[in-house]
């Protein structure tokens, strides 16, 4: 896979969603798959999500301070609160509330695990990839097309970006670097600049 960077286009996302649904884990894989390319969480942020930090009457999920990338350091991040499929595209809340209703755990974590309680970033991970090897979604790169296998929860977050620049309106690179919460405005400029037409 290399330093290249990989996305996936929606149609792709929906195959994976498609493929996570054939699984064994069908409501846990699609909602782990739809909320990493709605909100561009990090895998290890998702892996520490619990049910109480969603609204799903209101469409938000909060995340905590303690949650989040780079806590704590000097440049700790402030809580934030991410608005839910902001276009009623995803499903994301429908798909969530499908995925909790049909739990019968009193586990706080949103994304459980049968064997730990908690889903690591790992396992989150390997869902994502799971998915994309169901699928056969080969996501794009600025060299061409890549493989299956270079489909990560990354990806997913580079996807954020890709669908925010190229397919909604109206974005610019801030309303990125808010969603991914990138602690500079350089970071995003350096990752997704080229996303951008010319």
């Amino acid at each position: 896979m290399g330093d290249e960077k990989h996305w996936v286009k929606p149609e792709q996302v929906e195959a994976m969603r498609d493929a996570a649904r054939e699984g064994r884990h069908p409501r846990r894989d699609d909602a782990t798959t739809t909320l990493l390319y709605d909100t561009g969480l990090r895998r290890d942020e998702l892996a520490h999500v619990d049910r109480e930090m969603l609204d799903l009457d209101d469409g938000l999920l909060r995340l905590p301070t303690s949650v989040q990338k780079d806590y704590p350091n000097d440049s700790t991040p402030p809580p934030v609160t991410f608005e839910l499929d902001r276009d009623n595209s995803l499903k994301t809340i429908t798909t969530l509330r499908e995925f909790l209703e049909a739990r019968v755990d009193d586990d706080p974590a949103l994304v459980p695990s049968q064997k730990a309680g908690r889903m690591t970033g790992k396992g989150i991970n390997d869902v994502v990839q799971r998915s994309a090897r169901r699928a056969g979604v080969r996501p794009y790169c600025f060299s061409g097309r890549g493989r299956p296998e270079d489909v990560s929860a990354h990806t997913l977050r580079h996807s954020v970006a890709w669908r925010m620049l190229r397919i909604e309106n109206g974005n610019t690179l801030y309303d990125v670097r808010n969603r991914l919460r990138h602690s500079s405005i350089l970071t995003t400029e350096r990752e997704y600049d080229h996303f951008e037409t010319v």
